[in-house]
């Protein structure tokens, strides 16, 4: 048979089939979330997504709207408000309430998921249709209505609807980032820097570092204790021994800790912004700036709680720490005579000196 017989054949084979005696059963009605006659366990998940208190009123009035607003619904019977306060919507990983919601769907018991809208959901289009999907795929499934949309995750017609603005609130966080970055980069550069808390120093009306006589004790002890040549547990044990407190107030101090003061360049009168940034906005992760964004250095910014030399000199002792030299502050010396003069002595363990102190070393004899 060639292939246009077995067309043909085919043709005939339909224009002659017929339903007689064909029944059809019908599929199960999918529950209608407004349909009046259909009992729906509901629950409701409200955000707001930064801590403070001009959110605070929009958190309650959310829980009080949505409330009522299942009251209106004679069928729906809530269940439960899930909600987290001060949290981004772009990471799972800190919305506690979210995720014990989901988990809850998962026991089963829940019809619905009420919230405001798809960025109130979620602002990362993978982990919103995602978590969509699985809850879909539940049994029995659990439909997600996003109010402002008015789209049903469980209808099908929204799909494609629910997609487009998943992807349309995570475009809007990204461009709030970028947003944000371009102002940090204009403030910086207009010598306009964030000063966010540290010991030492209190902030005036402006924003800016005045010092903390009783905090700045604290702070000179920690630098003279290194200059003498305490380990920085040592500083730690001192400082609790003797009842100083950290700048949130505790009493518990920490080699780290220690360090994180030894450190701050804010310490000498200095401000370097943009020390570490955050590479993805999805996932709000920091790194350390080694050259991935610019940074901004302004010199004598304001009061000095230590001298710039003394803090440089800690910055040479902690730098050749990391190698096992604790409390001892390395020398370039120079040969002076003999057939090595000129020459420099280096220790491979050192970490305080550049290439360029290298080079310049051999000029005190040479000139």
């Amino acid at each position: 048979m060639n292939n246009n017989q077995s067309k043909e054949r085919i043709r005939r084979r339909y224009k002659d089939a017929y339903t007689e005696g064909v029944e059809v059963i019908p599929a199960k009605e999918k529950n209608d979330p407004f349909d009046e006659t259909s009992d729906m366990n509901v629950v409701v998940y409200v955000r707001v997504s930064t801590d403070n208190a001009q959110q605070t009123s929009s958190f309650e009035m959310q829980q009080k709207y949505y409330s009522d607003f299942v009251k209106r619904h004679p069928s729906w019977k809530l269940i439960r408000i899930y909600a987290d306060e001060g949290i981004s919507g772009t990471s799972l990983k800190k919305r506690d309430e979210f995720k014990r919601m989901i988990e809850d769907c998962k026991k089963g018991g829940i019809d619905l998921i009420v919230t405001k809208n798809v960025s109130r959901w979620s602002r990362n289009i993978l982990d919103g249709i995602g978590i969509v999907r699985e809850l879909e795929a539940l049994n029995p499934p659990v439909g997600v209505f996003f109010e402002n949309e008015g789209l049903y995750s469980l209808n099908p017609e929204n799909a494609t609807l629910l997609q487009i603005n998943s992807t349309m609130a995570e475009h809007e966080s990204r461009t709030k980032s970028t947003s944000m970055i371009s102002s940090l980069m204009m403030r910086f550069s207009h010598g306009l820097f964030l000063t966010p808390p540290l010991l030492g120093y209190d902030n005036d009306e402006d924003g800016g570092l005045v010092i903390n006589r009783e905090e700045a004790a604290t702070v000179r002890l920690i630098f003279f204790m290194y200059l003498y040549g305490c380990s920085t547990d040592e500083i730690a044990n001192a400082l609790m021994k003797y009842g100083r407190t950290t700048k949130p107030g505790n009493v518990k101090w920490t080699s780290s800790t220690v360090i994180s003061i030894l450190r701050n360049e804010r310490h000498c009168g200095d401000v370097l912004a943009w020390k570490s940034y955050t590479p993805s906005f999805l996932n709000h992760k920091k790194a350390k700036n080694h050259g991935d964004m610019p940074q901004f250095y302004k010199r004598g910014h304001h009061e000095p709680i230590i001298s710039r030399d003394d803090f440089i000199t800690v910055q040479q002792m902690l730098n050749n720490a990391k190698y096992g030299n604790n409390g001892f502050l390395p020398r370039l010396r120079v040969n002076t005579d003999g057939l090595l003069c000129g020459f420099v002595s280096v220790n491979t363990r050192w970490a305080s000196f550049t290439a360029d102190d290298y080079r310049k070393a051999p000029a005190s004899v040479l000139s």
